[in-house]
């Protein structure tokens, strides 16, 4: 009998998994010694892992790296990292921040959202013709770009303030309420854009956003209730692996219900983090588990399969794009840091104050990525428009830094009182739940830790909670 030579993937993905993880990790560590975040590092290695720059000036060794046999399975594993990333980031999106700045964080969040979304529209219309794919309608790919310009990256916004020392300032805790509804308003916008665009008709939309309303109802009012009785039994009733399988198994269930629904499975991950209960010490040792490993293990895999989409020879053929590139950047940072600086000085805030919130609103990072790639899976955006999306994430994010240096230069930091704590904070993230400790360790990274696969401490004031 003739059988089918099929090669067995297993030994490529042996060989890419390493590579891929330690570059990350290289990278992150890199960019941290001049100030910027790991994701900053990360997102620049997986670029440069692409077509960019190995698929370019040595063809063969990408073709070897990343076979094509390889690539369904980095970005199945890839994927299920973001989708435990995203649980863990509803899990550490603390609206409890929002307690004597509600007014101001709501100004400035829905400013530094509405003026990107309106002239990331203006743009959008002028990009349709030259950038949307066949088929795509004009109000599908004008909502995806205008929503794409308003995002920010929560966790790597925790994540400078760590690093600079403002997360228990008042500026910090002003930027930390802004980001939080900042986060859960553009979710929610990108969920519409994601409901039309997987709708053939205006009907099929309205039941989609019908089903997305009810299962986040549900969740809320349903799951929320049984998840926190269970959690207060938790801790004597259950052995630590169980909670770890119930909140991994609880995760994915979510995150099927609203891939089926129409909204994307990261819609359900995210929302089950919301839903999961806060302050329960197994709980809390369980997320610290799921990080350790898929932050600096699954994570990476989804920043190179990012990076093998980027192909930066699509704007080097034309000039034209370099100018579309340039005036795509120009929007996002006046749309974005201008919006939100402005509403910040309107809402009271010295100009100093309101410049830093305006730059920390500016950053996209990581949360970014994650709606550029599930714009190019629906079809609303093609490989150009793609890389130049990506280009404009990688700078905002990695000026935040630096533009904070010069805005901050000189101004006294005091912590507020109701955020100081005469208690130690968090441990190194992967030190933290290692098979020794792990029973004991009951404080974990925080949100300025999801970022971070590098596996430096990520401090944060245990009151943030």
């Amino acid at each position: 009998m003739a059988t089918s030579a099929i090669r067995d993937p297993l030994p490529d993905i042996l060989i890419a998994l390493p590579v891929v993880i330690l570059a990350c990790k290289a990278g992150a560590q890199l960019v941290r010694r001049v100030g910027q975040p790991p994701v900053v590092g990360e997102m620049m290695v997986g670029i440069l892992l692409g077509p960019s720059l190995l698929g370019w000036v040595w063809p063969d060794a990408a073709a070897w790296l990343f076979p094509a046999s390889v690539l369904p399975y980095l970005g199945v594993l890839g994927n299920l990292g973001l989708l435990a990333f995203m649980f863990l980031v509803g899990l550490e999106l603390d609206l409890g921040s929002l307690r004597g700045h509600s007014k101001t964080a709501v100004a400035v969040s829905q400013a530094s959202i509405a003026v990107p979304l309106l002239l990331g529209s203006l743009l959008a219309l002028g990009m349709y013709g030259s950038f949307a794919p066949d088929g795509v309608q004009r109000l599908q790919f004008v909502m995806f770009i205008a929503v794409s310009m308003s995002i920010t990256a929560f966790p790597v916004l925790a994540r400078i303030l760590t690093d600079r020392g403002l997360y228990r300032t008042r500026v910090g805790a002003l930027a930390m309420a802004c980001a939080a509804v900042d986060d859960v308003t553009a979710w929610c916008l990108l969920a519409v854009v994601v409901a039309l665009a997987q709708s053939s008709s205006p009907f099929e939309a309205v039941t989609t956003a019908v089903a997305a309303i009810a299962f986040t109802l549900a969740m809320y009012y349903v799951v929320r209730p049984v998840l926190a009785r269970w959690a207060a039994r938790a801790e004597r009733a259950y052995t630590e692996s169980v909670v770890l399988i119930v909140l991994f198994s609880g995760l994915c269930l979510s995150a099927l219900a609203t891939d089926e629904i129409g909204v994307h499975a990261l819609f359900g991950a995210f929302l089950f983090g919301v839903v999961t209960p806060r302050g329960s010490r197994v709980i809390e040792r369980q997320a610290a588990r799921l990080r350790a490993f898929t932050v600096p293990v699954l994570l990476p895999l989804f920043f190179v399969t990012t990076g093998l989409k980027t192909d930066m020879s699509l704007l080097a053929s034309d000039p034209r794009q370099w100018l579309w590139a340039a005036a795509v950047l120009a929007v996002a940072v006046m749309a974005k840091w201008g919006g939100a600086a402005s509403a910040a000085r309107v809402a009271g805030q010295n100009w100093r104050d309101a410049l830093s919130i305006g730059a920390l609103m500016n950053c996209r990072g990581l949360t970014e990525l994650v709606v550029l790639n599930i714009g190019l899976s629906l079809g609303v955006i093609g490989p150009d428009l793609f890389t130049i999306l990506v280009l404009m994430a990688l700078l905002t994010t990695a000026v935040t830094s630096p533009a904070l240096n010069l805005i901050r230069r000189g101004a006294p930091e005091e912590e507020l009182p109701e955020l100081a704590t005469d208690a130690t904070d968090a441990t190194d993230t992967e030190r933290g739940v290692d098979a020794a400790g792990a029973a004991n360790a009951v404080d974990v990274a925080g949100p300025a830790g999801l970022v971070d696969a590098s596996g430096g401490s990520a401090r944060r004031p245990a009151a943030i909670r």
